[in-house]
Order: structure tokens, then sequence, then C-alpha cells
């Protein structure tokens, strides 16, 4: 999921003595220390519903858990089950990695090998092999251009795998496979598709056989039975309002999986300790190639970074609704699961860093800010153009006695002033200082964010007049007319939904906006500068969708 503005460089082995698993774990603080940093992201920051630790240490561990089900009176515990997403694919590379083992595979097996006949495999220089899907190098997108939710809020859940050999088979590489680590939805569940046809079994029997079942991990599935389901904490999207869960049945080695802290507790035990996948695990956790993270490389599904004298093995992941966190530390055998059931940008990450890390802070809070009244003539210095960087312009406005900011291709959000020159925004942890010069007037401005600051200077040129726009009433049944699909670009789809007298935008990978209608073919949004067209056939039903922002028209033909 990405910001709206500035986007800063996406039941298990239980303890049988009760003192065992409250005991502090040897390196990490205590119960109190790791409650009261939950406490304060969900009460204080707002930043989640419900917050699950698990800690390890040797044999030792223990979970920690603040928050509840759905903001109600259950609360959420180690045996409370999340959306893992993306974690899951250190699961897919274990799978791998037990497969070599048991002789079934070889990492430099090509994926051809595997594709059922008719199903062209793209290759560049050389052919694409499993590890290059482990280890994000295989030179294959992000995501597949043809996936197009019919359903933002469960984006996967349409995707066949009919669809994905039609994008293998007509794709063509930008580059060599092995050149160069670019993180892939579509690799890690590509590669768990390959190894379920390896295997004659779906994704989900070979984790519960050949992971969980050897590991003791007893809620660890897709498919939730009513066991289960009754201990699934419902997923919330940054507001707190509860969302869909996701499904990915294409590609199901991408992100999955659903767990627990005491579950997960296992699984990086096991990495930890002498297991029955030790000499798997062992295979997983070797360097492959370097990443654009700083000290960071890619093993087999795991990130390891070194810092501060530290080597930390982890990963992350995130749905609609959830975040989760996994990572250890190989030579001091100890390890941390952080799950929430609240979306945010930041995620839990921080948290699960920090525990294994001390040195390794945690994402500062957000300080309470006060605004002050400033009259018109004085914001009137500050309108202007500021280039934060060639391409990257931002804009300020005065609407009354009110100043807006909007960088390049992002919404317009209003600037609060808490000081002379001092301004900050309300929707991201960002403030602005003006620099003005003798006359008073702005010449420079400084971009706090993310414990950066970034200087912009003024530039001379037209600033935008945004026209006075009118909203109209349609009724639904003409407004029924517009609703569907439109592809702007490969792997960018707007979905136009209607509720009641109502119509709405959401764009691939972006939030739901509404439109206001200014002429029965021609809309807007509010949020941003941007409109909207419609051109329709002689039955009235729209046809293609022009989007206009930026001084840009960008047409996008329905698609069924």
């Amino acid at each position: 999921m990405k910001r709206l503005l500035f986007a800063t460089l996406l039941a298990t082995l239980a303890m049988s003595v009760a003192a065992l698993e409250n005991a502090p774990s040897e390196g990490f603080p205590d119960d109190g220390e790791v409650r009261k940093i939950l406490v304060d992201r969900i009460d204080t920051r707002h930043q989640g519903v419900g917050i699950v630790v698990g800690l390890v240490d040797g044999s030792a561990r223990r979970v920690v858990a603040y928050g509840s089900f759905d903001n109600d009176s259950r609360k959420v515990d180690g045996d409370t089950l999340f959306e893992i997403g993306s974690t899951t694919k250190v699961f897919t590379a274990l799978l791998l990695a037990d497969a070599v083992a048991r002789g079934e595979v070889s990492l430099d097996d090509p994926i051809g090998k595997f594709l059922p006949v008719g199903v062209k495999a793209p290759e560049r220089g050389r052919k694409i092999t499993l590890r290059d899907l482990a280890s994000h190098t295989s030179g294959l997108p992000r995501l597949p251009s043809n996936l197009v939710p019919a359903d933002m809020a469960n984006p996967y859940a349409g995707y066949t795998t009919k669809q994905l050999y039609e994008f293998l088979s007509t794709y063509e590489l930008s580059r060599d496979p092995g050149a160069q680590y670019e993180y892939s939805n579509l690799g890690a569940g590509l590669l768990g598709h390959l190894l379920e046809l390896r295997a004659a079994a779906d994704y989900e029997t070979l984790v519960r056989t050949r992971i969980a079942s050897p590991l003791k991990m007893t809620s660890t599935a897709i498919a939730l039975g009513a066991p289960l389901q009754s201990r699934l904490a419902p997923g919330h999207d940054q507001s707190g309002k509860r969302v869909p869960n996701w499904d990915l049945p294409a590609l199901a080695g991408a992100g999955a999986l659903r767990s627990t802290a005491n579950d997960l507790l296992s699984f990086v035990s096991a990495a930890i300790s002498d297991s029955p996948l030790t000499a798997a695990f062992a295979s997983t956790l070797k360097p492959r190639h370097a990443t654009s993270l700083p000290g960071t490389t890619i093993a087999l599904g795991w990130h390891v970074t070194s810092s501060n004298g530290r080597e930390i093995v982890w990963h992350n992941g995130g749905t609609g609704g959830y975040r989760s966190y996994i990572g250890f530390d190989p030579r001091r055998r100890i390890g941390v699961v952080v799950l929430a059931n609240m979306f945010t940008e930041n995620g839990v990450d921080d948290i699960g860093q920090h525990l294994l890390d001390p040195s390794a802070p945690l994402a500062s809070a957000q300080k309470e800010r006060h605004e002050i009244a400033v009259d018109a003539s004085t914001l009137d210095r500050y309108v202007g153009l500021y280039e934060l960087a060639p391409n990257f312009i931002l804009t300020v406005t005065r609407e009354g006695n009110r100043l807006f900011s909007q960088a390049t291709g992002q919404p317009k959000v209003e600037l609060f002033c808490e000081a002379p020159r001092e301004f900050f925004l309300k929707v991201v942890d960002a403030q602005i200082t003006f620099i003005a010069g003798e006359s008073g007037r702005a010449q420079s401005i400084v971009l706090h964010q993310g414990g950066r600051d970034m200087p912009a200077k003024r530039i001379e040129g037209e600033l935008p007049v945004q026209k006075e726009r009118k909203a109209i009433a349609l009724g639904g049944e003409l407004l029924d007319r517009y609703v569907g699909r439109y592809r702007l670009s490969p792997d960018f789809i707007i979905a136009i939904t209607r509720e009641g007298d109502r119509l709405f935008l959401q764009a691939t990978g972006q939030p739901k906006l509404e439109l206001f209608a200014e002429a029965e073919r021609e809309f807007f949004l509010t949020v941003v500068d941007a409109q909207v067209s419609f051109t329709t056939d002689s039955a009235g039903r729209a046809t293609t969708m022009v989007l206009h922002q930026n001084g840009m028209n960008m047409p996008g033909a329905r698609i069924e």
C-alpha cells in the first residue's frame, strides 16, 4: 500500500511450565517493556487494533499481546490467526530447499521443465531457474500485467492459472535472469505453483505435510475450518475500518498463508535450532544476490541485513488488513515474530528490528502539533512552485485563509501553520519550513519527513489555476452506464463502481475516491485536481474513459 504524499524512500509446542513461558528471554526486554511499545502503537498512535509479539531465545519462548480482534472485548493472543502476506514467501523458499533435499528438483532447473506442454517460459540470455524465482532475480515483474482485479478489496482472488500461463507465454524479459534483484510477487507465486506441479499436490497441502506437520504447527493454513476461522482476527485498513480477507488461488506461494504467533515461533525456532528441516533451512540462508536495501542481500526467500555488527535474517508481509514481520539472529539464536490486524504504511518491522537489535530505533511518534491562524497576506508570501527534484515539484497555493501543497502526481493536501514560516501536514508525518528573503517572500522550503530534511528552491512559473467545479445530481440508472473496469496501461486499471446515487473510482493499489458529476459524461475528483470523461456507445454504455490530470489525457478502454 502506498502513501498519498511524499512517499518515503508497500497452537504450537506448548510450554508446560508457566514460569518458562513468561520469564524474560536473555537479550530481550521484559514483558512490561514490550507491552509499552504495543500500548503506544495502539492507544497513542492509533496504528493498530491488535498486535502480538513472539520472542524465542534458544528453547525459551514467550508471547506478549495487546489489543483486540475488532475494537471489541475479545483480546488477541498467541493463538490468534492473522494473514501473514508476503511472509508466506519464506515458506515457499523452504519448500524449494526441501524439494532439493528430497532429490525432486535442482535449484538450477529451468522453470519450463515443470510447466505444462504448450506454456512458454520467457527467457533472455539464459533460462529462468527456480533459484532465480526464490531470490527475486528472475527478471519477471512484480505483478503480471493481466492481473485485473474485479474487486480491489481482494485483488488476487480472480486471477487464474490460465491467466498466469497466458502471461508467461507472451511476456518478454527486459533483462537477463540473474542480473538484478527485483522483488516479485509473481516470481514467488510462480515458484509455489511449480512446486505444486512437481509434487502433484496443492500449495497448502505441501506446507502442511512438509513444514507444518514436522514442526508441529497446527494453526498454519490457507482454507480455514470452523475452529481456525473462530480464531482469525478481522483485518482493518489504516483508518481502522474492517476489510475483507485476501485470497490468492493462483499465486498462493506469494502470500496466501494465515498463521499465529505461536506457530511462527516454532518456525523461527526451527531456523535457529536443530529440527527436522535443519538442512533445508541452512540452504535458504546462503546469500545469493545484492539488493537495493542498504547492507542487505537476498538469500532464498529471506533478506539478510548486516548492521551494527549483527546479521539479521528477516521477511515482512502485508495484505489489505494485516502486517507481519519475522526475523532472527542466527549467531545469537534469538528470533522475533510480530503480527498485527491493521494495515499501516510503516508496518510492524521497526518493532521486530528493535527487539532483535536495540540500536535499531522504533519509528518515532508523531509530535502533537497545534495550528495557529494566519492571515491571507502572510500566506501569499509562501505561494509558489518549489523544485524538490528535477521532475518533482511542490506547488503551494492559497484558498482564502488556508494554504495547500500538491506534489507532482499527488493529491492536494492542506498545510497547517504552527509557527511563523513553520507548517505541518495531518495526512502524513511531514512538515515544511519556508525560508524567506528580505522582503518576506519565501525563496525556498525545507521538507522534513522520515528523519530527512529536503531543501527545495522556489522556481518561476505559472501556478496551475484550478477551475471552479460544481457537482450536479445524476440518477443511479444513468451512473450504471459507467460502472466497469478500464485499462489505462498494462498494469494500471481503474474500477468504477456505484453506491446508490454516488459514483466511485479506484485505481490499482490506490484508495477508493468519489467522482462528482458536472455534466452527463463529465466527472471530477475533489481530493486531487483530476477529471474523468466517458465515451459511450449508441446504447449509452461507456466504452472508454479518459483521465485528465497534470495536463495529460489518459484514455482507458473498458475491459470485460
